[in-house]
């Protein structure tokens, strides 16, 4: 089979189309056939490099495909089912399950950064970390929303507790991630403000349930945001120090800024005494639960999140992939096709 792999950290110039033996599903184990795998931000993160990448790495945490082989006590998948990869792997030991908090756990890891991933011909997947793809979408759109949307869901819905009638402000509408959060947001009821660089990427925000959308070129995001919602109760934040004065700006009195991403850069400036005379919150979030994930998966099926692919290059094509999702002129998802 093959595989984009790195041997070794750099621009989009080290993936490389490797030739691998087709690994064998062991006891609870799936061999699945990819036909699709979604790259995600975390992707040019490991290609880059941070420590404890292992290398040579399959890249790539999101994939769907069909199953093929099947390991020894596996009763719930058989060959021909449709399926999608649950983005982690936590030892299902780990207590933290219980307590639905196993993205806190020492233990929890992430197919692509921490173990081979997803973009290959062939992967084998414990049982207990796939899922059937939901009925009402394709293969491309199920291995589309799996990181994205469990991690969108996790930070409006556990993290903040995003109420009906509140004010979000998420950013980057086109990304896979803000694409999720306007929807997720919009089912639980919010009033959502959003940002693109583009009137096309504004009409299609639109068309995701956006209620306004800011053109980040064009006007200031911040007082923007504040002067529509009176002051933001929720921001999502995924991008880092270029819009972080804006996302402290924009917060109400009491408001939370929630946050996955540092795409622009990790350093940024807070005023401790703004902070805490304001009674603001700042948390961080990674990824999310099983729990969460099937939560996502239902809210796909009853059409309330409808993942959106914006490119689809062939896995061949993966340097090219990296360099479009990297340019910032998508809307949604990029994809590989195998």
């Amino acid at each position: 089979m093959r595989a984009v792999r790195i041997h070794q950290h750099g621009g989009s110039n080290v993936l490389k189309i490797d030739k691998l033996s087709i690994p064998k599903p062991k006891t609870d184990e799936v061999l699945v056939k990819i036909k699709y795998a979604a790259l995600n931000h975390l992707d040019i993160f490991v290609r880059e490099g941070f420590p404890g990448i292992p290398l040579p790495l399959i890249m790539g945490s999101d994939g769907a495909g069909e199953v093929v082989e099947v390991g020894e006590g596996v009763q719930d998948f058989k060959t021909g089912d449709q399926v999608i990869n649950i983005p982690f792997r936590i030892p299902l030991a780990d207590p933290l399950i219980a307590e639905n908090n196993e993205n806190l756990s020492i233990n929890y890891t992430i197919p692509g950064e921490h173990s081979d991933g997803m973009q290959a011909e062939y992967v084998v997947i414990p049982q207990e970390f796939v899922l059937p793809k939901p009925k009402n979408i394709g293969l491309p759109e199920a291995a589309a929303f799996p990181l994205a949307s469990l991690t969108a869901y996790h930070m409006l819905v556990r993290k903040t507790n995003l109420q009906k009638g509140q004010w979000v402000l998420v950013y980057g509408a086109s990304s896979g991630v803000g694409s999720a959060a306007i929807q997720i947001a919009k089912a639980l009821g919010a009033k959502v403000i959003t940002t693109v660089g583009s009137e096309e990427k504004s009409e299609l925000a639109k068309k995701l349930g956006a209620d306004y959308v800011i053109n980040y070129k064009e006007s200031p995001v911040g007082k923007t945001a504040k002067k529509i919602s009176g002051g933001i109760d929720i921001v999502f934040e995924h991008t880092g120090v270029q819009t972080w004065k804006d996302s402290l700006r924009s917060l109400k009195i009491g408001g939370k800024i929630v946050t996955c991403g540092a795409t622009t850069g990790p350093f940024v400036h807070i005023d401790l005494r703004s902070l805490f005379i304001k009674q603001q919150q700042i948390i961080g979030s990674t990824m999310g639960t099983l729990q969460d994930m099937k939560d996502v998966c239902t809210l796909v099926e009853q059409g309330k999140l409808k993942p959106v692919v914006g490119k689809i290059f062939n896995f061949d094509d993966a340097q090219l992939a990296h360099d479009w999702l990297e340019s910032g002129r998508h809307f949604g998802k990029v994809l590989l096709k195998f």
